[in-house]
């Protein structure tokens, strides 16, 4: 809104009334939307001004509870009603006195807008002063309002109505939302402001908090806000835009903290308390589908989410629960591999078998966070210490055991792409302990194993043992060569290891010999010369 312009007359005696509002499919309105709209449409594209017709006689609006056409306005024979919308195509606005001359060039400049439309508030002929509202799209709305309700409902109108007691006429110039403009008018004439704003949209709502901030209409501030708290935001382009929105008023100081609540927690900490009461609850879970697609869902909200992802608060529990998992396996492992076990009737011998798969899920489960959280290098010295759980490994049957690898190949695959930095020592101690118990597996869960991608274990297994000393990677790879030659393709192939290791081995020290014998051959030479 760039001017604001008035003019002067005499104040009379208002009668104010609760003036109804009309529905249409875009909300409450005090004048027909379409009216709004094909104004638009039929705006002269050069803005020019159109010729204007002849006046007919003046015609009223019923009070209705539906949008009103103007071909039900021009047949309309009823009595006047509170609420009047008269197109200025129809009738033409009467001359106001004027206080000074600057208002005859405003006046010019409406007549010469393509579309105008006017607007009566109250009972007819009560009205003390007219509100101009001029669009940036070239509509023109005229509202014949009383003064004393703007000022009571608006501090913008009573700081500019207050000082000029006998001001008649109030030009508010680029109206980005003249449809919102008239609209806010009309609410102030409102006893329930909230009761009108039900079923609108939230886009529409947001629409007018912002010309209600503007002409600080507080109690329809307050409304909106009440709304607003109330309704579903649905998606989150949704929820943004009612977000700045809101943050836009709380910066000017109104309050607005029931809104933002909905994003914001004055809890300290709850992120990470909160994703550690999570986990938990999912670990704890004995209901297969649903613990599993919670892990995918909250995995998947770890990864989006690296401001919480990185936060080293939960760690501490998420290691906590790694000891506890590897506890129960050995615990499991001990019963599994009792003699008696295999002897014992099924349903004594499945709750076992049922335990470990879920007890390595949840390992495995919580190696993935702890990847996430790049915090995953303490659980690999830990794994790798696990030398009883490996020699009871071989003890039990592959179809009970071969979930606890699928551990140790999540590892090799971490090492392999650099998302795991341990020392040589524990990387050295991690294929002593569980290489062996997976190449025994390896079958199984090449087969039997949801989600094991075998070419990706493969490099990893190879990447792992390339990072040791040249005389470990010979030793590891002899003895994977003797097992892959017994069991083809039940072990993993790791022929890309292997060429590695050989041409370090056999063709490095061969070319670099070379090499060196070159230069000394070209410093001979170049001394003699």
């Amino acid at each position: 809104m760039s001017e604001i312009k008035h003019n002067r007359m005499d104040q009379g005696q208002t009668k104010i009334k609760n003036v109804p509002i009309a529905v249409t499919p875009e909300g409450f309105w005090c004048c027909p939307s379409p009216v709004f709209q094909k104004g638009l449409r039929n705006q002269n594209p050069l803005n020019k001004p159109t010729p204007s017709s002849p006046l007919p006689a003046r015609s009223t609006v019923k009070k209705k509870t539906v949008p009103v056409t103007m071909n039900e306005r021009r047949a309309s024979s009823a009595p006047p009603t509170p609420s009047r919308l008269v197109n200025s195509d129809e009738k033409q606005c009467p001359e106001q006195p004027s206080a000074n001359a600057s208002v005859a060039s405003p006046r010019a400049k409406i007549e010469s807008l393509p579309r105008k439309v006017a607007i009566e508030f109250g009972d007819p002929g009560t009205c003390d002063m007219k509100v101009v509202l001029v669009g940036k799209q070239g509509l023109c709305v005229k509202l014949s309002v009383h003064r004393d309700v703007l000022k009571e409902k608006s501090v913008f109108f009573c700081e500019k109505l207050s000082d000029e007691t006998n001001l008649s006429w109030l030009q508010i110039d680029e109206c980005e939302d003249v449809e919102i403009y008239v609209e806010i008018v009309g609410l102030m004439y409102c006893k329930e402001i909230r009761q009108r704003l039900m079923r609108q949209s939230v886009s529409r709502i947001l629409r007018i908090l912002k010309v209600a901030e503007f002409l600080s209409f507080g109690s329809c501030i307050e409304s909106c806000l009440e709304y607003l708290e109330a309704v579903p935001w649905v998606g989150e382009e949704e929820e943004e835009k009612v977000v700045s929105t809101v943050r836009q008023l709380q910066g000017e100081g109104i309050g607005v903290n029931p809104v933002l609540k909905r994003v914001s927690s004055n809890i300290s900490n709850v992120g990470n308390d909160t994703v550690s009461q999570i986990i938990d609850l999912v670990l704890k879970s004995n209901e297969e589908r649903g613990r599993r697609e919670m892990k995918y869902i909250v995995l998947k909200l770890l990864r989006e989410s690296n401001s919480v992802a990185n936060q080293g608060g939960s760690t501490d529990m998420i290691y906590n629960s790694c000891t506890s998992c590897m506890d129960s396996l050995l615990c499991l492992f001990k019963k599994a591999s009792d003699p008696g076990f295999a002897k014992k009737p099924s349903d004594m011998r499945d709750p076992v078998v049922k335990q470990i798969a879920l007890e390595s899920d949840n390992l495995s489960w919580l190696v993935e966070i702890l990847m996430e959280k790049q915090a995953a290098g303490e659980f690999v010295g830990k794994w790798a210490n696990q030398r009883e759980l490996a020699i009871l490994h071989v003890k039990l049957p592959t179809v009970y055991r071969y979930h606890v690898s699928c551990i140790s190949g999540r590892l090799y695959v971490g090492i392999g792409r650099g998302q795991l930095l341990p020392s040589k020592e524990t990387r050295q101690l991690l294929l002593q302990t569980w290489l062996q118990p997976l190449i025994n597996d390896y079958n199984w869960l090449h087969h039997g194993c949801r989600g094991f991608d075998g070419k990706l274990v493969e490099e990893g297994i190879g990447r792992t043992i390339l990072t040791l000393p040249l005389e470990d990677q010979q030793s590891i790879l002899l003895s994977w060569l003797a097992s892959f030659l017994k069991s083809g393709d039940s072990c993993p192939n790791l022929h890309r290891a292997f060429e590695v290791w050989w041409r370090r081995t056999f063709i490095r020290p061969y070319v670099q010999c070379q090499g060196s014998n070159a230069m000394t051959h070209t410093s001979m030479l170049s001394k003699q010369q």
